[in-house]
């Protein structure tokens, strides 16, 4: 090792001494990868030297992307750092951050990984922003006191740039206590319940006291309360279950104190609630009465009824050239243009109902109301299969969403073969071993199903798109039945700087050319246009005839971004959506979702919004009249999303005939009011509160409500009283009405 380091660490750890901590800003980098550069004897003399606060590319390093680099830290750990501490079995190592995943190693033993390598049967995760700290145990882990000790660190960077930053090396010796950690994991395999989870990192065991509270949010009374000793010795969790019910807005607290040292450790949580009564067991129709078909098109529309089954679909007065069949699938084909109504009915056990209902068939017709069903990315991401694909589709409909107006079966990136056949056609690749049979078995159920492409070389995640083939790949889609298609942006940004154009019309050009040749297909194909960046799709995706364009960039799981991409980005953009032509913020972030990138083995965890967030989420979105894409893995969907997602009054307003997206009427610092005009007369409107405090919100300060006849809470289904106007709306919560004059 260089002498200069040498001395210059060691005068660092003797400033450092006296505070019990050891502080190192620098070491060692070599890029590459080989495991043995973890042992403590490897000579690193030749290998750069690095500060490793900051990441390598901005030290000159090149920025590979998925690529490999070692970092060797030298240390010298005085044993003084245990001066007055009430534990002598553990010390910290605190490293710094790394982009995007790392492992350590103290004198060539593991000690600790965050994020997860390519290489993991798992699969790879991401872990960039998150804080490495690793326990090493005195003992087991080798640490040599007052002697060099080599701290490696693995780090793996899949994009942009890599290696490790923010902080500095620094090893601490902690306090008993500060060895206590807890985990709340909210669990809904049978009854609801949090599993409360407290452990002791280090070999000193300690005693304490666990409190446990679930309170009534909206009266503040105490439902249910627990007091718990404890006694936690090292890797032996102490867990504890509360079940709960969803029939109250309620907050769970629990709190762990140390009896020695009086630490305390908190958290708090909202559970679950559920607002969406329950379906009557007698048929209900609940998808709008009218569906769009261009003429000489196959007709494939699934009738949404909730109800008892088994049930029966007739309809005494049906088209020619239509069919029925008694589970309610809508088929045929219709040459000539116009509108076709007729009644149908559906019939069971308890009852039956009946539903006017209207085909307009006409060259301009898809997409009568926003697209409603499933995509594959938020959950599944590049790692979709046709087999979970399939899953979902049948947990749709044995969960009933079918019944709700959820029809599209969408697979986002991730299904192309590697390489073109030799005429230039696409297949799917071996995760999709019958992508025409999937469709087929799709059809039959009612179901419809969605593709994915880009127009550029490649697509977002690194797939064939569809540049230079856009006919032969409109064709197959066709032969396969395809009934939408999402078309991503991604790679073309590279002919435009090969070309050297960035007029708005390099933009327009590739939708247009995609658009030629779907609309020559004998078959509808819903055109939902990618994002584009900083480029306004909204202002020309209704000249490339698209169904659908994305008004913001892609979502995530977080209030940040629902309130970004729903609010911020929304504003304004009502004028640009019609009948047809709807704005899309994109999928849904509600359930269990993971991007194939999750925590757990299945690539999957339950979404960070909280439920008040995940109400806020759905109602906002059915305002703005967007795409309603499930984006959780159906199959593994609660209870809690299920009714979050079936409330027939909420979809309704999706759905709305009029095709009249919401605006902003109202903003201050605490509030937003959106409200939409509806086909009956009536008004939806939302009322939001978007800071970071609960809110006090009076109705009578929204004038429009003083002339109602009739004010109905959508989510609850009832219809308010005069007392019942007033409310103390919860951080990132709402209110949903629909105003009746």
């Amino acid at each position: 090792m260089n002498k200069n380091i040498v001395v210059a660490l060691m005068a660092v750890l003797a400033a450092s001494a006296s505070a019990q901590e050891v502080s190192v800003s620098k070491g060692r980098l070599r890029q590459g990868d080989d495991m043995s550069w973890a042992k403590p004897e490897m000579d690193d003399a030749s290998w750069s030297e690095i500060d490793i606060t900051k990441r390598w590319d901005d030290q000159g390093f090149p920025q590979n992307t998925k690529a490999y680099g070692w970092y060797r830290i030298h240390v010298n750990i005085p044993k003084s750092v245990f001066q007055g501490a009430d534990q002598q079995n553990a010390l910290i190592l605190h490293i710094p951050k790394a982009d995007d995943v790392d492992e350590c190693y103290l004198n060539g033993k593991l000690i600790g990984s965050t994020g997860r390598m390519p290489i993991n049967p798992a699969g790879y995760f991401p872990a960039c922003n998150a804080v490495r700290n690793y326990v090493a145990d005195v003992k087991g882990d080798g640490v040599r006191f007052d002697a060099e000790n080599v701290i490696a660190v693995r780090v793996y960077n899949r994009g942009g740039g890599g290696g490790l930053y923010n902080n500095p090396l620094t090893i601490t010796c902690p306090k008993a206590a500060d060895g206590l950690s807890m985990r709340l994991t909210d669990t809904n395999v049978g009854q609801y319940h949090y599993d409360i989870e407290i452990s002791n990192a280090y070999l000193t065991a300690t005693n304490g006291l666990l409190n446990v509270t679930i309170t009534d949010r909206e009266t503040g009374a105490t439902v249910k309360s627990l007091t718990k000793k404890l006694t936690l010795k090292r890797n032996k969790p102490v867990r504890v279950t509360v079940p709960y019910t969803m029939d109250k807005m309620c907050q769970l607290t629990v709190t762990y104190t140390d009896a020695k040292t009086g630490k305390v450790l908190s958290e708090s949580r909202q559970l679950k609630y559920a607002l969406t009564p329950a379906a009557p067991a007698t048929p209900r129709f609940n998808g709008a009465p009218v569906w769009g078909v261009r003429p000489g098109s196959p007709v494939i529309y699934r009738f949404p009824v909730s109800g008892e089954k088994p049930m029966k679909f007739t309809c005494s007065d049906l088209p020619e050239g239509l069919q029925l069949t008694e589970d309610g699938v809508l088929t045929g084909k219709i040459d000539k243009a116009g509108d076709l109504t007729f009644t149908v009915t559906a019939e069971n056990a308890k009852g039956k109902a009946s539903q006017e209902f209207t085909l307009k068939v006409g060259r301009d017709m898809i997409g009568q109301t926003p697209p409603m069903g499933w995509n594959s990315w938020n959950c599944w991401g590049l790692t979709v299969t046709q087999e979970k694909v399939v899953a979902s589709a049948q947990a749709l409909m044995d969960k009933g969403l079918a019944d709700y107006g959820y029809s599209y079966i969408n697979i986002d990136d991730g299904w192309e073969a590697s390489e073109r056949n030799p005429d230039g056609t696409l297949d799917a690749n071996e995760k999709f071993p019958s992508m025409k049979g999937l469709v087929d078995w799709l059809h039959e159920r009612g179901l419809k199903f969605g593709i994915y492409s880009a127009p550029g070389a490649t697509t977002c995640g690194g797939y064939l798109g569809s540049l230079g083939y856009e006919k032969e790949d409109a064709d197959v889609w066709n032969k396969w039945g395809v009934d939408y298609l999402k078309y991503d942006w991604c790679s073309y940004e590279n002919v435009r700087v090969e070309e050297n154009d960035w007029g708005f019309a390099s933009c327009v050009r590739p939708y247009l050319l995609m658009e030629k040749f779907l609309r020559q297909q004998p078959r509808d194909i819903f055109y939902s246009l990618g994002p584009l960046g900083g480029t306004q799709v909204y202002l020309w995706g209704l000249y490339c005839d698209g169904n659908s364009w994305r008004t913001a960039q892609d979502i995530n799981d977080t209030w940040k971004s629902i309130y970004d991409v729903g609010f911020r980005q929304q504003f304004g953009k009502s004028q640009y959506s019609s009948i047809g032509h709807w704005n899309d913020p994109d999928m849904l972030v509600v359930g269990k979702v993971g991007y194939g990138l999750g925590e757990n083995t299945d690539g999957l965890r339950e979404t960070r919004l909280t439920p008040d967030e995940q109400y806020t989420h759905i109602t906002l979105w059915t305002l703005v009249a967007s795409n309603m894409l499930i984006g959780c893995d159906i199959a593994q969907m609660d209870d809690f999303t299920l009714n979050l997602l079936s409330n027939n009054e909420v979809i309704a307003i999706d759905q709305d005939v009029l095709g009249k997206q919401a605006d902003r009427v109202f903003k201050d610092d605490n509030i937003e009011i959106w409200a939409r005009p509806l086909a009956d007369g009536s008004q939806a409107v939302g009322i939001f509160n978007v800071s970071d405090t609960d809110v006090t919100y009076d109705l009578k300060d929204y004038q429009p409500a003083s002339n109602a006849r009739i004010i109905r809470d959508l989510w609850r289904q009832k219809n308010l009283s005069q007392d019942e106007r007033s409310w103390t709306i919860p951080m990132h919560g709402c209110r949903y009405l629909k105003l009746m004059y």
